[in-house]
């Protein structure tokens, strides 16, 4: 009967652990992908663009633009965007099962549209656990004054 408390709480350490390894795998994986998206976008590889975002993924721009998936698969093949750069940094993520929210700054250099482009945003992404993927649901970028 002693040993029942020491048992019981020797469960509850291992299982602790066990939480904080699954959400310390998740939290990599998460960020992992975030650096993978940042990736396709910077070699304008529409295929992995596509498989990054949801099919009803939206990004909120700094104007207050909505944009989707279609928008961002169409910026990739037609050219329309070049980066030399496209960079995220300081990221903290939030996990909610099989939802996450990933918080930083991207640096972005390149060209859009023609323009010239140089400069550093806030974002916050809402990333959702799909068949074992995690995939950009919805994006916000604001203006960092530099």
């Amino acid at each position: 009967m002693k040993l029942l408390p020491g048992l019981l709480i020797a469960s509850f350490m291992c299982a602790a652990t066990t939480l904080a390894q699954t959400s310390a795998e998740e939290t990599n994986a998460v960020l992992q992908a975030e650096r993978d998206g940042c990736t396709a976008y910077l070699n304008g590889e529409a295929e992995k663009i596509a498989n990054f975002l949801t099919e009803d993924y939206t990004l909120t721009n700094s104007k207050g633009e909505i944009s989707g998936r279609t928008d961002d698969i169409a910026d990739a093949t037609s050219g329309k965007v070049h980066y030399d750069v496209f960079e995220n940094y300081d990221m903290k993520v939030r996990l909610y099962g099989s939802a996450a929210v990933v918080t930083g700054r991207t640096k972005l250099k390149g060209v859009y549209d023609g323009k010239t482009v140089d400069k550093i945003v806030q974002f916050t992404d809402t990333l959702v656990k799909q068949n074992g993927q995690w995939r950009l649901a919805a994006g916000h970028v604001s203006p960092v004054a530099q």
